[in-house]
């Protein structure tokens, strides 16, 4: 096994590898059975996946020191030179796509592979790859303002990751000094967020069209591989969500109001649970590193060995630092089947939270790694998700390792979180699809739709006169939405199916592990609801889904005396 820090990064001689794929993809064209095909399919995937490799190596090292001058050269070289060899994928999957002895193909080849391919023929043509450029170069622009926050609090210079522990402190007063610090910063550069959001959105609509689409909504279903659900059962889903998810939140709210014992909740509270601090995690973050290493070889013998071969390759940069982009994340290396876990600690719970969520990705495909094409390795985001905000719940059990006496008080504050969050996950879904369904308005109509949809799924929200969140900004912050949109619905639908898998472990169901890590050796050769199924979980659509789930969590959360946290 290579750690990290060897692995070579060296910038392929893309005229070469543009000539062998070209010469490789007109084999494959002419293959007349199943047995040549596979011999080329496989020697072509080799070629994808070390050119995932060495993009996957930049997109780190870029993202640990922004301003490295070699990996930000070679991050503007890949913006650049990957839409162009999307030409090739795409060549590659539809001569897979209309091979005529495809029914021989799936004894080596999952189903899934084929209808990725058919979302990856409807998103793409050549005509839009200067546009994904354009794309692509925007959303590094955002990341790098993102990256670039100085803020003067407290007598230090902070970054977004480092003012957040500020934004929790039990005084109010700092509380709202620090909100207010760090809402100064989008404040200072709203018109950068406007005109790059604005440049996004008539990209990403040009996009569409020029595929042929009414606009980017119907484009994005594909792009997001949406195998097997379509925009009519999402709006049903945000509809449940309403009904049943919002005002259980209000609920959960007024208890927090009072253990806060305030009049009312203010922006600048909502991150404070109890009046004496939530719960914080204990020691150091090499501390947190060795409790992480001591919980998974106690889960399963399965998370040891995996939560071994991560400390002893050094797959993961947790601890936030300068120039450091402000995200966490979890990608794969192809070449050395291994994961690498990205994060910004900042001594908040958020840091266990990595330790688990990103921990939960990596684990899957460390169980999947050998899933022969590496398109399925993985399954697609929406299931993605229901790995890593499982093992949020597994963990629980070991919480004292990491919060000590202050473990229950986490365990509640996160099981009301993923309540709390459901009704947000799908008011930015419901913000995108209105943005690109009216792609010409202004930033200040965009904001207006923003603070709407707001005060509808999220009513307890009060901003007593902070200016940028009563305008409609609060949305800056959320690199999803520039970044990768229309991928945020998927956390709430995994976080439904995690739910019911913490559900099965209250309930001391026999069965429960089994079923996840059955989930998890599946990566991406089944679709989502079909995975949902195998995995003995009810899917997220489905009449009485919400209602049965939110009732049991309701219980569980009403029984505690959180008084006495």
């Amino acid at each position: 096994m290579t750690k990290f820090e060897d692995m070579k990064y060296e910038r392929p001689d893309m005229a070469a590898m543009t000539a062998d794929m070209k010469a490789d993809l007109q084999q494959l064209k002419q293959c007349r059975d199943a047995d040549s095909f596979l011999e080329i399919f496989r020697k072509i995937n080799v070629r994808r996946s070390h050119l995932q490799t060495m993009t996957v190596l930049v997109e780190i090292r870029h993202t640990i020191n922004t301003i490295d001058p070699f990996y930000a050269a070679e991050k503007e070289y890949w913006d650049e030179a990957l839409p162009a060899w999307q030409v090739y994928e795409n060549q590659f999957i539809s001569i897979c796509l209309d091979a005529p002895f495809r029914s021989d193909l799936l004894k080596e080849i999952p189903e899934t592979f084929f209808q990725l391919g058919e979302c990856s023929r409807k998103a793409f043509s050549e005509a839009i790859v200067p546009m994904l450029v354009e794309e692509n170069k925007l959303a590094t622009e955002y990341g790098a303002l993102k990256a670039s926050a100085a803020i003067e609090f407290d007598g230090k210079v902070l970054n977004l990751a480092g003012i957040a522990k500020y934004t929790e402190d039990i005084d109010p007063e700092v509380r709202r000094k620090a909100y207010d610090a760090k809402m100064k910063f989008f404040s200072d550069h709203s018109a950068e967020f406007d005109d790059i959001y604005d440049r996004m959105v008539h990209v990403r609509d040009r996009i569409a069209k020029t595929l042929g689409y009414h606009n980017f909504v119907e484009l994005s279903y594909y792009r997001m591989n949406r195998l097997d659900y379509n925009a009519d059962m999402i709006a049903s889903y945000r509809k449940q969500i309403l009904d049943y998810v919002t005002p259980e939140t209000s609920i959960i709210y007024e208890r927090q109001r009072k253990r806060l014992g305030l009049d009312h909740l203010s922006y600048y509270d909502l991150p404070i649970q109890f009046k004496d601090g939530n719960a914080m995690p204990v020691g150091t973050a090499d501390d947190l590193v060795n409790d992480a290493v001591k919980m998974y070889h106690e889960m399963s013998p399965e998370t040891g060995d995996f939560i071994d071969t991560m400390v002893e390759n050094h797959l993961w940069d947790l601890v936030s630092r300068p120039h450091k982009e402000i995200m966490g994340y979890m990608t794969q290396i192809e070449d050395y089947k291994v994961p690498f876990i990205f994060s910004n600690f900042n001594g908040t719970s958020a840091d266990v939270d990595v330790l688990t969520h990103e921990a939960g990705h990596s684990f899957q495909y460390y169980l999947a790694k050998e899933i022969a094409v590496p398109d399925v390795a993985m399954p697609t985001m929406e299931s993605c998700e229901i790995d890593s905000m499982s093992m949020e719940f597994f963990a629980e059990p070991w919480m004292n390792l990491f919060f000590g006496k202050q473990a229950d008080r986490y365990r509640y504050t996160h099981l009301c979180g993923t309540l709390t969050f459901l009704p947000y996950g799908c008011l930015v879904d419901h913000f995108q699809q209105e943005v690109y369904e009216n792609p010409d308005w202004t930033p200040a109509e965009r904001k207006a739709c923003w603070r709407r949809l707001e005060k509808q799924y999220q009513p307890d929200k009060h901003y007593d006169g902070c200016e940028i969140l009563e305008e409609g900004c609060w949305w800056y912050q959320q690199g999803h939405i520039f970044q990768s949109p229309f991928y945020y619905i998927d956390y709430t639908l995994a976080q439904v199916c995690a739910q019911q898998f913490a559900i099965r472990m209250y309930d001391h169901d026999p069965q429960y592990w089994n079923d996840y890590v059955n989930l998890l050796k599946k990566g991406g050769t089944r679709s989502f609801t079909q995975l949902v199924k195998e995995a003995n979980l009810k899917v997220p659509f489905e009449d009485g889904t919400i209602e049965s789930i939110v009732k049991s969590l309701e219980a569980r959360i009403s029984a505690v005396d959180d008084s006495k946290l």
